[in-house]
């Protein structure tokens, strides 16, 4: 049994959802959604385009409230009414577009919204809190005054989750993290969330890059059409992966991986030497 595994089955979740439902109107975006989430666990949440990924992580966040169901949040019941709620308990999410301001340095835009005596801005006391939290995901940024629209989008996403850490959550809500950047910057933040692991944190990874769900994630949860449709171990093959996102068993991963073992069943075997 590994780390993991041992953390899973001698602790209580920090998150722990049962029945989640959420209707717009006549569409059901969610329906009876279990999921459960351990302190120091990366849970990757893949899905198809629709499948209510988003929807969830907004549930979470406190951006929607779901029509039924139970959230648990370090073993009590809670109610997630808005984004200040979620936060004030301790979950705090990084939504795709990252929400930073360009033209701030590091350090406005780790505490913006949150300034240290915003009448007097402590400035020598916000820049140290900066570093410190930096140093401690290791994070590769020249300087904490450098403009964020001079960083590249791997140090970026490292500003938005050192912002995450400033109230210190248990659990952290990562939107697509790795979207749209090249591969040395997404190496930097898969090693980013490993060291939020590290801290202790419980992490939910929204991403439809599988390899980067495989590099970090302890388990994969996957949604279909609004329903929780398995739960994986990082090395369970593509063509299942696929074939539970999809919801077909026969698809162009399933026909490879087919072709690939009727090919390799009739190889000769090789020849032994003298």
């Amino acid at each position: 049994m590994d780390r993991t595994q041992e953390q899973r089955s001698t602790r209580e979740p920090v998150l722990s959802l049962r029945g989640i439902s959420k209707h717009f109107g006549a569409v059901s975006a969610l329906t009876d959604i279990d999921l459960d989430v351990h302190a120091g666990e990366v849970v990757a949440l893949v899905g198809d385009n629709g499948a209510g990924k988003s929807t969830l992580v907004k549930i979470l966040a406190g951006v929607h409230q779901p029509s039924s169901g139970s959230i648990t949040f370090r073993g009590k019941p809670v109610t997630l009414a808005d984004p200040s709620a979620a936060l004030g308990l301790g979950i705090a999410t990084v939504f795709q577009d990252l929400a930073l301001c360009e033209n701030l340095d590091v350090v406005a835009n780790i505490f913006l919204g949150r300034e240290l005596s915003p009448y007097r801005l402590d400035e020598v006391y916000m820049e140290l809190k900066a570093w410190t939290l930096l140093n401690e995901l290791s994070a590769r940024i020249p300087s904490v005054r450098e403009p964020v629209a001079s960083l590249s989008g791997g140090q970026r996403q490292t500003v938005a989750i050192a912002r995450s850490l400033l109230l210190e959550p248990k659990l952290i809500l990562l939107d697509e993290p790795t979207a749209a950047l090249g591969v040395a910057q997404t190496a930097e933040v898969l090693d980013l969330i490993e060291r939020v692991r590290d801290r202790g944190l419980g992490v939910i990874m929204i991403s439809h890059n599988m390899e980067d769900v495989r590099a970090v994630a302890d388990r994969i949860v996957v949604l279909r059409l609004g329903r929780n449709n398995g739960v994986f171990e990082p090395d369970a093959s593509n063509q299942e992966l696929v074939s539970a996102i999809t919801g077909a068993a026969n698809n162009s991963v399933s026909r490879r991986a087919s072709r690939r073992r009727a090919q390799s069943a009739q190889a000769p075997a090789p020849e032994g030497r003298p």
